[in-house]
């Protein structure tokens, strides 16, 4: 069975029947507003999924209301940013280097997975519903592998759906921005979505949402743009807060993000001019 999702064979262009994408909200637990800001979201439907930085300071702060909302949850694992007094956790340039390099340690990336996975479980209180990476550290070497193993170990009748980083090549976007969206890809994708096939583990088809969090940035144009090309099974990722937090260089762009996805007639009037309806991907069956 191939239990990545596919684009139909009509879509994007004249769809004919609705598609169901994921809308997730990265960086729960980051900080107070963060967290107010995805449960609001959550509470008005305009969310479907949530990743949770587990280790990290607000991981508590509205949890139950989020766990009520009824969105799935996962683990946004994180190697680039110290949530606390220790942790594994190198710049992203230097990770990715030493990732492919296969220079990082080995026993302290199964250490970390282990703890984020193990936090997660003792504030949710289930198994995740899916991964991903904070910075999409998920994909890189080293730590995809440990990743799938320790899920199959931990998991092995229920095991979490991946987020591919997968580029859609339908998006028209900005020159700047599909770059980036395809350097992120190249980092990892492709390999991942083989070992996760080999598994029978679910991924979403591709990844929207990706720019560089500019103040210039338009946002509501961009999201207009993203869900244009949006197709059945891809992911919409996105990172909203209710308020900016000091020290937080995407503060003020997350309340941008914010207010666009929260504004009573944007999302909901292009989910309907491109019939799309906001869902959950299901759990991967058992490879045979």
């Amino acid at each position: 069975m191939n239990s990545s999702y596919q684009h139909p064979a009509a879509a994007p262009a004249g769809k004919e029947k609705t598609a169901r994408i994921v809308i997730c909200a990265d960086d729960f637990g980051q900080s107070p507003a963060i967290n107010d800001g995805i449960v609001q979201l959550a509470q008005q439907g305009r969310l479907s999924a949530a990743s949770c930085m587990t280790l990290a300071p607000a991981m508590t702060h509205r949890l139950d209301e989020l766990k009520a909302s009824g969105i799935a949850l996962g683990l946004h694992l994180n190697f680039t940013q110290l949530l606390g007094s220790e942790g594994y956790v190198l710049p992203l340039s230097q990770l990715i280097v030493k990732s492919y390099l296969r220079l990082l340690d080995r026993a302290a990336i199964a250490r970390e997975i282990r703890r984020q996975l193990d936090a997660f479980e003792q504030h949710v209180g289930r198994t995740p519903d899916y991964v991903d990476g904070h910075q999409h550290v998920h994909q890189l070497p080293m730590i995809r592998e440990a990743l799938l193993a320790e899920l199959q170990q931990r998991y092995a009748g229920r095991q979490p759906w991946l987020r591919s980083t997968r580029s859609s090549p339908a998006a028209s976007m900005p020159a700047a921005y599909a770059r980036k969206a395809g350097i992120i890809a190249t980092l990892g994708s492709s390999a991942l979505q083989r070992l996760a096939r080999r598994r029978g583990m679910a991924m979403n088809a591709h990844l929207l949402g990706v720019y560089d969090f500019a103040a210039s940035a338009d946002y509501p144009a961009l999201l207009a743009a993203w869900l244009a090309s949006a197709g059945n099974g891809d992911l919409l990722m996105c990172h909203p807060a209710s308020a900016a937090t000091p020290g937080d260089e995407l503060g003020e762009q997350r309340v941008r993000e914010f207010s666009a996805l929260s504004a009573p007639d944007l999302l909901p009037a292009l989910l309907a001019r491109h019939r799309l309806e906001v869902g959950h991907l299901p759990l991967a069956e058992q490879a045979a």
